[in-house]
């Protein structure tokens, strides 16, 4: 599985994607997250080969969550499920 790696400044929290690379609200979550200065990775799960697929359909459905994209992990604790900016922000406070 290819992961992707965006540095940043600000590394307080482990913060983690998936997204689609023809997204647009995918795009602009990771846009968001680099001009707020957050290190973050990614995986654009349509690039994915079948058996990595699967693996990341068993995270997903571990945590109760759905395909929807952009999905975002936050310190492996958080799930935030869309392009929600509130929720994004207040997950990455402190």
């Amino acid at each position: 599985m290819r992961i992707d790696k965006v540095p940043g400044k600000n590394k307080k929290h482990n913060v983690f994607l998936y997204t689609l690379s023809t997204c647009a609200w995918c795009k602009k979550t990771k846009r968001f997250l680099k001009d707020k200065g957050v290190e973050f990775e990614f995986v654009d799960v349509d690039l994915c080969d079948e058996e990595d697929l699967k693996k990341i359909r068993a995270d997903i459905a571990k945590r109760g969550a759905e395909m929807n994209f952009p999905l975002i992990k936050v310190d492996d604790k958080k799930l935030i499920v869309g392009f929600r900016e509130d929720q994004i922000e207040e997950a990455l406070k402190g």
